[in-house]
């Protein structure tokens, strides 16, 4: 376990370097600059992005090759973070222990430090030096449908548009598959296609992230009641207070304590299917649902 918490450090490290160094070399206003970096430097397990690099080297190649697109997913993922946190959306003060970039900037600027990251995502997979023009191509592709309307942004819109309603579990299921688990897959899919996998072994990947997005989310749910405010930075209980209806809601503690570790199961499985070295990914699967924040 020290192995593997060691690991999340150091690569966890090598990302955030690399995110810090491409946000100070543009040539942008300093305010934007200032609330990009922000936003970025606030923290966060970095797990999208950790996840494509262990892809790579599970394939034993080169985890250089997806360094910037795994950044690019990590852009991503931050803009939504600033999105989510406006007052027209989650209304929240505290992102990882800070004041929301909303609460430090004003929301013009805030709106506008999603926009260029998300914008960025761009230029890093297209300006990547170690790939060819089909993986950009590729990885891109990939990208925007995880990011867009078919994936995060639209599962976004269903979970607005769940707000004070009784949601079924199909309907629950949906929301995250699309608000979470599509850019895991995107993660998980961008390193397979940095490291020339087959498309049997993208599939296993694909299957293999879609249910550890899955209980990512459960996770999450769980720990919005069961967390502290000190281990989330941010306060518990949001779920409810949203009015949303989430996976405790709908099977209790414990039944979604089961289901979460269901899904890891199947995960495992899928994962079982390649024949890498496939361990670390493995210990990401464990680490999912044993996290406290």
């Amino acid at each position: 376990m020290i192995a593997f918490e060691q690991y999340l450090r150091d690569k966890k490290k090598i990302v955030e370097d690399r995110m810090i160094n491409y946000l100070n070399g543009l040539n942008a206003p300093a305010t934007l600059k200032e609330s990009m970096l922000y936003s970025i430097s606030a923290g966060g397990k970095r797990l999208r992005p950790i996840l494509a690099l262990a892809v790579v080297e599970s394939f034993q190649k080169d985890p250089q090759t997806v360094l910037d697109a795994a950044c690019a997913i990590e852009f991503v993922h931050t803009y939504s973070l600033i999105h989510d946190d406006l007052p027209s959306m989650d209304n929240d003060d505290y992102r990882r222990g800070k004041p929301t970039s909303h609460k430090v900037f004003g929301e013009a600027q805030a709106i506008l430090a999603g926009d260029a990251l998300l914008t960025e995502s761009i230029a890093l997979i297209t300006d990547n030096k170690y790939l060819d023009a089909d993986q950009k191509v590729r990885l891109l592709s990939v990208l925007s449908r995880a990011a867009g309307a078919e994936g995060m942004v639209g599962g976004q819109v269903e979970d607005l548009e769940g707000e004070n309603k009784d949601l079924s579990f199909k309907d629950l299921e949906s929301i995250h598959e699309k608000k979470t688990g599509k850019m895991l897959e995107c993660s998980v899919l961008s390193g397979g296609i940095a490291a020339g996998a087959s498309e049997e072994e993208l599939l296993s990947l694909q299957l293999y992230a879609q249910h550890i997005g899955i209980a990512f989310q459960i996770q999450d749910d769980i720990l919005d009641i069961t967390g502290s405010q000190a281990q989330l930075g941010k306060p518990i209980g949001s779920d409810e207070a949203n009015h949303k209806t989430t996976y405790p809601k709908l099977l209790g503690l414990e039944g979604a304590q089961k289901e979460m570790e269901n899904h890891i199961e199947i995960s495992l499985e899928h994962l079982g299917k390649i024949n890498r070295n496939t361990g670390i990914l493995a210990s990401i699967a464990d680490y999912i649902i044993k996290r406290n924040h």
